[in-house]
């Protein structure tokens, strides 16, 4: 495979990772305002909200069983238009079924696409030879501020959803559509024919997928505390005023950003079990700071900690699985992408109970011992190939830069 077609591979899917971000971050800044237009209750909102992540966990069991038939590269190709114009179905609904299809259709899609996109992402670090994931991820991050941008904008100027969301998808659809010429999984073709018939015939040992599936859904809780409750905490524990409350999440995108950005270097250097054992320590200390903040200033130190922690983490476990089950690895990432939503189901609502029936800083605590017991299991990004035969399925650790 020629360094050109890997450049255009990776610059192509690249830009998939931001129209992603983009479209994500403008579905979940304005759930205020979709409730309103459909006038969803306080009551059935968590049904709608939990009704996506659910969903998007079938998208995700769906295309494994599709991609042992047809390239990754193809299902992104479909599935990211689909949830571009779901996003638009989501805008320019009346009816309250029409929120109902135009989500749905959003959780499957968009869980087709963050299987497929990792997939592919593996595949290309794997021909390259070295850490590229976090880069992807940092595109990710980038897309959702912008994404985020956007949505505070047309909150501020008052617009429509439709009118918010309608700019975005005119100009992404058609250059994700495009972009999606160049897809490559960093495979020739005869390479990709052995990988299908590889997946076929050897399974992946959810015993040996376990704890990346653990720490998947550790982070996953880690960064729905923030994205759901970093506000609140701010306003109602912390005593910040109602403008400063926004900050923190801002804050979070932005050094996640810039974590993800400068971490493919430290995995190169440092090897990917350091890189997330770090990331673990910053991301636990950070809870820990935000539990104990005295004051609005502190507990933004304590985010931004979390930002810079929390952010190595996701991408270097789909990079793992890939390493660990080199002839499935898209069986592996597809259901490791399963307890990203996981994850996400769980955090939220962990954290407002205990909230509500003990504290919020002591609520805190919980994503903060989860993440710490990534610790536990470090020493699986470091992983080899599993080996198979005989019922004994182990793999051997070491570091991997």
């Amino acid at each position: 495979m020629t360094d050109a077609r890997l450049r255009h591979g990776r610059a192509s899917l690249a830009l998939s990772f931001l129209v992603q971000g983009v479209t994500f971050a403008l579905l979940v800044t304005r759930i205020p305002a979709i409730q309103d237009q459909y006038g969803i209750s306080d009551g059935l909102l968590p049904v709608f909200l939990a009704a996506v992540p659910i969903l998007a966990g079938v998208g995700s069991v769906v295309t494994e069983k599709v991609v042992a038939r047809v390239r990754p590269g193809t299902v992104l190709r479909w599935a990211q238009p689909v949830v571009l114009l779901a996003l638009l179905g989501v805008g320019g609904g009346g009816e309250l079924w029409h929120v109902a299809l135009a989500l749905g259709v959003f959780g499957l899609a968009v869980g087709a696409l963050d299987a497929s996109m990792n997939m592919m992402g593996v595949s290309l670090q794997r021909a390259y030879g070295r850490s590229i994931m976090l880069g992807f991820h940092a595109v990710y991050s980038l897309g959702g501020i912008t994404g985020a941008s956007m949505a505070w904008a047309g909150a501020h100027w008052d617009l429509s959803l439709l009118v918010s969301y309608l700019p975005a998808v005119v100009v992404l659809l058609p250059a994700a559509f495009l972009g999606s010429r160049w897809y490559t999984e960093g495979k020739g073709p005869r390479e990709r024919d052995a990988a299908v018939a590889g997946a076929a015939g050897v399974s992946v040992p959810f015993r040996l997928l376990l704890p990346l599936c653990l720490v998947m859904s550790f982070a996953y809780i880690g960064d729905s505390t923030v994205s759901n409750w970093s506000a609140k905490y701010l306003q109602d524990v912390l005593g910040s005023s109602e403008q400063m409350s926004t900050v923190p999440y801002n804050v979070y995108m932005v050094t996640t950003l810039l974590g993800r950005a400068v971490g493919d270097i430290g995995v190169r250097r440092l090897g990917a079990v350091a890189v997330v054992r770090g990331g673990s320590v910053l991301a636990a200390a950070g809870f820990g700071v935000v539990a104990v903040a005295p004051g609005a200033w502190a507990g933004m130190l304590g985010f931004t900690m979390l930002g810079l922690g929390l952010c190595v983490i996701v991408p270097q476990t789909f990079a793992a699985a890939g390493r660990m089950f080199p002839g499935a690895s898209d069986v592996a990432i597809a259901r490791l992408n399963i307890f990203n939503y996981v994850g996400f189901l769980v955090g939220s609502p962990l954290v407002g109970a205990l909230g509500d029936a003990w504290s919020y800083r002591g609520a805190m605590l919980v994503p903060m011992v989860l993440v710490l017991a990534t610790l536990v299991y470090a020493r699986s990004f470091g992983a080899e190939p599993a080996r198979y035969g005989g019922g004994h399925e182990r793999p051997r650790t070491a570091d991997v830069g």
